[in-house]
């Protein structure tokens, strides 16, 4: 299903990440600060009544009532102040036990599972979009799950079993900027040999018709080179030359507004959009990892949302892990959390019109 044909009435669904992270605790945070509105949250309702009483003894205020819905049906017809919550059939029993701040398979399970079932629902009608809390993916391989991370679930599940899986990509966004990667999560050595004409010129049109499903008419997106100076003519590297030139005059020829590729040590800060500093550009494309990341995460990792794009869906998370360390505490940021919630409401009633 498109996004496109959502209803404006359906709820946004949070998925409850690891259970023996902080994820169940920045939801109860979040709905305390009025952030999630008419949400859902896919998950256990005992998991997240035991982070609602970690957080309240933390915190102090009020106990954050935790309901139980059979359906989303129900939920969308029960709108009261409590934290409603779906647990889908198959969730692992009993998740509520198990220790703060540890890999256990059974967590990985269920996560893998609310995941599931959030995008079923979405395919189905019933959902929005999907807000997703940290998992840990050494948790999801215990469990037997056969993909790394989010991404790569979120892929396979919104399309038929054995149809191609659908290209995406990475975008980090707060207010200021937005950010998408054409390599992510490799060395720096193999990002550099991964680049191609190819693979720009299909994260320049991701990008761009994600931008236009979204609501903008016509995105401006700039290039960040690889090399210092964008090469300087071809002084300090040849990839602008010969790769990345080339996939900005593709991307061109097709319509996209492009441009650059431009040094990658002031890129980011002619796209920012401060008070009384209106960006130039509305994205920067980034070459790696670190390359997009660093500005956009120096300017607050709290107001840092991660958004996958390419997928016929509207998908966001919190620009943070599951923090095992300081689990079970109740003392975790939600800003992020916060903050995705916003970005995929904007971004689903962008897509919608409502």
């Amino acid at each position: 299903m498109s996004v496109a044909a959502t209803s404006p009435a359906l709820p946004l669904l949070v998925t409850m990440g690891d259970a023996c992270g902080i994820g169940p605790e920045i939801i109860i945070q979040a709905h305390q600060r009025g952030a999630l509105g008419d949400a859902v949250v896919i998950g256990s309702r005992g998991v997240m009544a035991r982070a609602a009483q970690v957080v309240q003894q933390a915190q102090g205020g009020d106990l954050v009532s935790c309901k139980s819905v059979a359906s989303l049906a129900q939920a969308r017809a029960t709108l009261s102040g409590a934290l409603r919550v779906w647990e889908p059939p198959r969730l692992v029993a009993h998740l509520a036990d198990l220790p703060w701040g540890q890999v256990r398979a059974e967590a990985g399970a269920a996560a893998a599972c609310c995941i599931e079932a959030a995008v079923a629902a979405v395919r189905a009608g019933e959902g929005a979009g999907i807000v997703t809390a940290p998992i840990h993916k050494e948790a999801l391989s215990a469990a037997g799950v056969s993909f790394p991370g989010h991404t790569e679930m979120l892929q396979a599940l919104c399309v038929s079993p054995g149809a191609p899986l659908p290209p995406v990509r990475m975008m980090l966004a707060n207010e200021e900027l937005r950010v998408v990667l054409v390599t992510i999560h490799v060395s720096l050595r193999r990002a550099i040999e991964m680049l191609d004409v190819a693979g720009i010129v299909e994260t320049l049109r991701i990008t761009h018709e994600a931008a236009l499903r979204f609501g903008m008419a016509a995105p401006r997106i700039a290039v960040a080179g690889l090399n210092p100076h964008a090469g300087e003519g071809g002084l300090f590297g040849d990839e602008e030359i010969h790769i990345i030139s080339p996939a900005i005059a593709q991307a061109r020829a097709l319509g996209m507004n492009v441009t650059g590729p431009f040094a990658p040590d002031t890129v980011f800060m002619r796209a920012r959009h401060a008070p009384g500093h209106p960006g130039e550009f509305d994205f920067v494309l980034a070459m790696t990892h670190d390359h997009g990341l660093i500005p956009v995460k120096y300017l607050g990792v709290e107001q840092g949302v991660n958004v996958t794009l390419g997928l016929p869906l509207v998908r966001t998370s919190p620009d943070h892990g599951t923090a095992f360390d300081i689990a079970g505490q109740g003392v975790a940021d939600a800003s992020s959390l916060v903050a995705a919630m916003q970005m995929a409401r904007r971004l689903t009633h962008a897509a919608t019109g409502h």
